[in-house]
This record gives structure tokens, sequence and C-alpha cells, in this order.
């Protein structure tokens, strides 16, 4: 477990996985994680967003019953007001199969300890606080306990873009924390952590 005074960041769990549909919900934000998991094209879940929120929000409270499938960061009263989607690669593939990565040499799901960071959704009453940070530093140290050997983040480079569209989070943040970049692109580089 990590503390950020005053959050505390820790893997989600089932008694921290309602409180984290409700990030979702504040936010207005039907996906609920879900998308990265989500088997259709783009019209189909353009729909399950519209016409479905309900079947997002339930397999996120499922992957709260896997062991690691993400990080929470947490108020003193248990509200969660942070979140970093954190799987091992092979559960996650969609990620890899993205148009901008999907062609580049050796970057496949199928690889043993390599580990994923999805994206972020922090509460914008509680943004540039040092959540994210706090979540990507537990997450280090829970997916390092869990057999990692490698973590990949997909952020975006833009100039002039809202916080709440660095979903993947910001380039800055990775890097800080020792990330490099391992594929150049001009807006979306992909970066690699040895731990």
């Amino acid at each position: 477990m990590s503390t950020a005074s005053p959050f505390v960041c820790e893997a989600l769990d089932r008694a921290s996985a309602p409180e984290l549909a409700r990030l979702f919900d504040r936010t207005g934000s039907s996906c609920f994680c879900s998308y990265w998991h989500f088997g259709g094209d783009k019209n189909e879940w353009q729909a399950r967003l519209a016409f479905e929120p309900d079947v997002n929000r339930r397999e996120l409270l499922e992957r709260a019953e896997r062991p690691l499938a993400g990080v929470v960061a947490k108020r003193e009263d248990g509200s969660v007001v942070g979140w970093m989607k954190l799987e091992p690669a092979a559960e996650v593939p969609k990620i890899y199969a993205q148009r901008p990565y999907r062609a580049l040499p050796g970057l496949t799901p199928a690889r043993a300890d390599v580990w994923t960071v999805g994206c972020f959704l922090v509460d914008q009453d509680f943004r540039r606080q040092g959540i994210a940070r706090a979540l990507l530093k537990c997450g280090l140290e829970l997916a390092r306990a869990a057999g990692a050997r490698t973590l990949e983040a997909f952020p975006r480079r833009a100039e002039g873009v809202r916080d709440d569209e660095l979903w993947t989070g910001p380039l800055a943040l990775f890097e800080n924390a020792g990330f490099e970049v391992v594929h150049e692109q001009i807006q979306y580089p992909v970066l690699r952590l040895s731990l």
C-alpha cells in the first residue's frame, strides 16, 4: 500500500469496486473501463455506451474479483477519487491491436511478465493534486509483487489537451517515473519501464 496524503492508493478489490463505479458515474463516464475488453467494433461500442452502460458497470465489478486489475486512490471516508487500469498485457490485447501500435516490432500482448497501464480517471475536483503520480507509484509496487518484470504505457502526446482527454495518462507522468520511449511516434509513443 502506498500513501499520498490525504489519499491512500491500493489495489482494486471487491470492497472498493462499488466506490470506483461511483467515480465513473460522477465523471459521466459510461465506459467503466471496459473498452479494452470489449470485442465489438466502434459502432457497437457506441451503442453499448448509450444503451447498456450497466453491462460495463457489471464487468468492472467482475474484474475487481481478479488479483490485480488496477489501482484506486481513496479518501479517508472510503470514496474513490482516482483510478489506474493495470493488468497483464495478455488481458488487454485490444490496446496492442490499435492502429498506432499493431505494426510495431515486438509489441504484442503475448509476452510473459509484461503488464500494461491502460488508463487513468481522476475526479475533476481532485486533479493536479498528485493522485495520478501516487496511483502509478503504487501500481509499480503492486505489479512488481505480482511478478511483472516490465510495464508499458501508451500516453498521448498533444499540446493543449484538457486533463479529461488524457485518459491514458500524461507523457510527463511516465517519464518522471523512469519510463523510456521505446517506440517514438508523433502523438502515440510507447513507453516502457523495466522493473
